[in-house]
């Protein structure tokens, strides 16, 4: 019974640190979005800017 137990914990701990692992990437993986989006933004922000205030010189 004893062997058991010690393997239900083992598995029970292996699943434990697997899903603090995935979470961690996944928060990784949300700060490259967010900084890809905030760039992107910026971006748009200053080309609307330029299209805006960028008169033609003809």
């Amino acid at each position: 019974m004893r062997a058991y137990i010690n393997l239900l914990l083992i598995l029970l701990l292996s699943f434990t640190l697997t899903s603090c692992e995935l979470i961690g990437d996944i928060f990784k993986t949300g700060v490259w979005t967010g900084v890809i989006l905030v760039v992107g933004i910026i971006a748009v922000v200053i080309w609307l800017l330029a299209r805006a205030f960028g008169g033609r010189s003809r």
